[in-house]
């Protein structure tokens, strides 16, 4: 019993140790009477919370503090939000309610808190509630910024501390974090942070990988810090011979944005060669922002030789993030290419810092990218009817894109994503536009509404009174504004029509004394397998549902069961769940029991025996097992969390499965005769299909193949490395479905 005391004691120690640690954080932007405020809203957590406690047995207030605190210190905000973070959990978990903070700390503090708590259900049930839940957290964004800001250093320290956790939740709240926290925060210019949660999502989703990247950038440390240090003195000697104040160092590369490098490129860890970036930070007026910047710039080149497809320039026109700088790539020592980054302090901590920094600086940038961005953040969501998840998809788009700068036909400045295309530019200056434009011309050069805008064209919009907006506009639409306008064109149109075809059906129904009623027209859109009665009355409309499938559904009527497809998907979906909860665990054993329960190795990924699966529940089709690196699972897991079940593999031998290698080489006589003996003889495996393309000597070809398990692959793609001339082997999805979610 002593024990305890002494352990509580201790405690008490440490949490008054990170209290402080925490003012030291926040003293930079303390005012008059803001330490009593910190300290009566740590009060109040430590007292709400006084009886929880975290998975991992610590006391639950560390985590409000270790959230204040990233709130201080990594986003540089100030005492208003530091007093909201350490109450961002009381609201939900406690008895104190909106009322008594609002009370004790005023209505600001109560709005932010109640925005944090109406986002604080993602983990929810529902994927459409889980979206609409994003959609609350965009409204109380385009209100108050903080409150994302807040958010996103709750779900950083989530992810600091996250060891405790069951793997299927390490996975899911991964997923979550990779497909829109990560996002976010390089939206708002978080950089640091945006890379802090890609590295700690990939460190649960794809640990092997993970760790096979640190082991390898850790073994070459001391090599690349002395090249490093090779190429940074004859920089520094000379900034300082032409009095340019500058810090100069080299940052290493993200785990992840490697990993990316690695996949996007399909080259092994071997051949990325920046593996980090040298920063140049200079100590500049503001007036002289720019002149610096060019200078340091032509300091670099005149040493090193840049690519000139690699000059990057965000100091003349910033992202739409706020973000700053001049990047280049040049050829250092050694043949070996290498990015400089070049930014002012001020550039720097806007980087850093992002949104929070933007305050510090807003005389400067009154008109910045950034309140641009949540005015069009606000005017998506003045869309009351488009679909929560569709929306999700459109900001997610929105989210990622980086920018191209077009100019209208009188010069003026507008920005876009990336893969905008004319149409894009027409609804982005006014939705009329959008909606009659049939055509455009691109530097005077007439082209269609398709057609791709290059960073620098000069756009004018042609249109004609007969236009209106077409469904395959929408598959080349980039921007969220153009598609949700498109989409509630034609819903608007659709509606038109149903109208008529609500006329016909009455009438129809009439003719068979059917009583026209709301319930016997679900039943009817139901027996017909449409998601609403909207959808019934645009086919009849079209004529797609005449008298005589309407008598069918008569006939079939007396044992039609009385359900919507949404209670019908509910009872599926708690039925197969139940199947697959055996009494020992909730984990999918794939590999026995086929019969007992019906799932599909999905198409998309081609899982095999030995991959890290999980089983996805869809309507149709059973479960489908997916790896959880496949392109799609992080979608499914983030949306769709509810539907996601744990799988593994049962030790299975005799059974095949089919998957790809991607193979390349130099094309030697005789290379494709050499491969299939590998294949066919060594290792007794069967072919499915073999695709080969050569060029100017360069071998490519891919290979579906059945193999038994990971084990089984991983041999043979290295007998098939050893083969004289072939350069790389790797395992690949299947491209067809690549892009199709499940």
């Amino acid at each position: 019993m002593k024990e305890l005391v002494i352990d509580l004691e201790a405690e008490k120690k440490e949490i008054l140790k990170r209290y402080r640690a925490l003012l030291k954080a926040s003293k930079a932007t303390l005012q008059k009477g803001d330490k009593r405020l910190i300290r009566q809203a740590f009060n109040m957590a430590l007292d709400s919370h006084k009886d929880m406690r975290r998975k991992s047995g610590e006391p639950y207030i560390y985590h409000p503090i270790a959230v204040a605190q990233i709130a201080a210190e990594e986003i540089g905000l100030g005492t208003t939000s530091i007093v909201c973070a350490l109450l961002h959990d009381v609201v939900e978990d406690t008895a104190i309610t909106l009322d008594d903070i609002e009370r004790e700390f005023g209505k600001k503090v109560a709005r932010i808190i109640d925005g944090l708590t109406k986002i604080s259900g993602v983990f929810d049930y529902n994927s459409s509630l889980q979206a609409e839940n994003f959609r609350k957290m965009l409204l109380t964004l385009a209100d108050d910024v903080r409150v994302i800001l807040i958010k996103l250093a709750d779900r950083l320290h989530n992810m600091r501390t996250m060891e405790f956790m069951p793997r299927d939740k390490q996975l899911k709240i991964s997923s979550e974090t990779v497909y829109l926290y990560a996002p976010l925060a390089h939206r708002l210019g978080l950089y640091a942070i945006k890379s802090e949660l890609e590295d700690l999502s990939m460190k649960y989703m794809e640990s092997e990988t993970y760790k096979f990247i640190a082991r390898k950038l850790n073994e070459k440390k001391a090599e690349r810090e002395l090249y490093i240090k090779t190429f940074v003195e004859p920089i520094r000697e000379i900034l300082h011979d032409q009095e340019l104040k500058a810090e100069v160092y080299g940052r290493p590369k993200s785990i992840h944005s490697i990993w990316n490098k690695m996949r996007k490129k399909g080259i092994p860890f071997e051949e990325v060669y920046d593996l980090f970036a040298i920063r140049i930070i200079l100590d500049s007026k503001l007036e002289n922002e720019k002149a610096d910047c060019w200078k340091a710039y032509s300091i670099v080149t005149d040493l090193y030789r840049p690519n000139p497809d690699r000059l990057r320039d965000w100091v003349s026109s910033p992202k739409g993030n706020g973000y700053e700088s001049l990047h280049t790539t040049v050829m250092g020592p050694k043949g070996q290419w290498v990015e400089v980054q070049i930014r002012t302090q001020r550039m720097n901590e806007i980087a850093e810092k992002g949104f929070a920094a933007h305050w510090k600086y807003k005389e400067s940038s009154s008109d910045s990218g950034l309140d641009q961005w949540i005015h069009k953040v606000r005017e998506m969501l003045k869309n009351p009817d488009s679909n929560a998840l569709d929306f999700l998809d459109d900001f997610k788009m929105n989210l990622f894109s980086d920018e191209i700068f077009i100019f209208t036909p009188k010069g003026a400045l507008m920005q876009l994503p990336t893969d905008a295309t004319a149409l894009d530019f027409a609804f982005e200056i006014h939705s009329d536009l959008g909606a009659r434009c049939i055509g455009a011309k691109v530097n005077h050069k007439l082209v269609p509404l398709s057609y791709k805008l290059q960073n620098g064209d000069q756009v004018e919009i042609i249109t004609s009174s007969k236009q209106a907006p077409k469904e395959d506009w929408l598959n080349f639409v980039v921007t969220a504004k153009a598609k949700s306008k498109i989409k509630s064109s034609l819903k608007e149109e659709k509606r038109r029509v149903a109208e008529e075809g609500k006329e016909i059906l009455e009438r129809k129904l009439k003719s068979l004394k059917i009583t026209y009623n709301s319930d016997n027209i679900h039943k009817i859109a139901f027996y017909f397998k449409f998601q609403n009665t909207l959808d019934l009355f645009y086919n009849v409309a079209l004529g797609k549902i005449d008298l005589k499938d309407l008598k069918e559904f008569q006939s079939s009527e007396r044992t039609v069961e009385q359900n919507s497809p949404k209670t019908i998907e509910a009872a599926q979906l708690e039925g197969i769940m139940n199947k697959v909860k055996t009494k020992d665990s909730d984990t999918l054993l794939i590999g026995e029991d086929l019969q007992k329960i019906d799932y599909k190795l999905s198409s998309c990924c081609n899982p095999i025996p030995g991959d890290d699966v999980f089983g996805f529940i869809t309507i149709n089709d059973g479960i489908k097992i997916h790896r959880t690196n496949c392109p799609n699972a992080t979608k499914l897991m983030a949306n769709y969390g509810y539907r996601v079940v744990k799988a593994k593999w049962t030790s299975q031998k005799e059974l095949a499965f089919l998957t790809g290698l991607r193979i390349t080489g130099i094309d030697e006589v005789g290379l494709i005769n050499k491969i299939t003996t590998v294949i066919s003889n060594d290792f007794k495996v069967n072919m499915r299909s073999i695709t080969v393309d050569s060029d100017e000597g360069i071998f490519e070809g891919s290979i579906m193949v059945y193999v038994n398990d990971t084990q089984h692959l991983e041999n043979l793609i290295k007998k098939l490395r050893q083969v004289r001339g072939v350069t790389s082997v790797t395992r690949f999805e299947s491209e067809s479905a690549m892009h199709k979610a499940s």
